[in-house]
């Protein structure tokens, strides 16, 4: 896995990596958003909806951690080894919006992951134990982990994954 040197380059990344996994998007039009293609697992609109899910669950711990909430990783409903309810209960939260609704929602999500990334302390974002949400599985990843492994690592396999399901319709 790719190590970041600062937040600045976890970051930078992020940007880069999710203005060409949205773009993708642009030239996609409405009435295939919820189209299956062979050889391609999601829908555009799951991809995006598996992005905003698992963006917005990290905001969620965040936040529940800052209440003085006991955080449940992934969620008190699922645990680590059934994500596939996860996943069917991110495309079912957002399957009511359009295709550019739901980019519009990325790249607002994306900026608040950001928000989120500069108001950690250095300490706080590369080393272990930055929250306790981020401590509460056996790998003990620092925040800067979670936080690439949920938008940076998909954002590159999905925008593979939209090309390829746009050359199939």
């Amino acid at each position: 896995m790719v190590e970041y040197e600062n937040r600045e380059e976890l970051i930078s990344e992020i940007s880069k990596r999710a203005k060409l996994f949205i773009k993708e998007f642009n030239d996609i039009d409405e009435k295939y958003k919820d189209k299956l293609i062979e050889g391609v697992d999601r829908t555009p609109a799951q991809m995006i909806s598996y992005q905003l899910g698992w963006m917005n669950l990290i905001l969620d711990w965040e936040n529940k951690e800052n209440q003085g909430e006991v955080v449940i990783t992934p969620t008190p409903d699922y645990k680590w080894n059934k994500l596939g309810g996860l996943y069917e209960s991110f495309y079912e939260e957002y399957n009511k919006y359009t295709l550019k609704e739901l980019c519009a929602m990325f790249i607002e999500t994306e900026y608040k992951i950001i928000n989120l990334i500069n108001n950690y302390t250095d300490i706080e974002l590369f080393q272990s134990e930055g929250r306790k949400w981020a401590s509460s599985t056996p790998s003990n990843w620092p925040i800067w982990k979670w936080i690439h492994i949920n938008t940076v690592a998909p954002f590159k396999t999905f925008r593979s994954k939209i090309r390829k399901w746009k050359k199939s319709i």
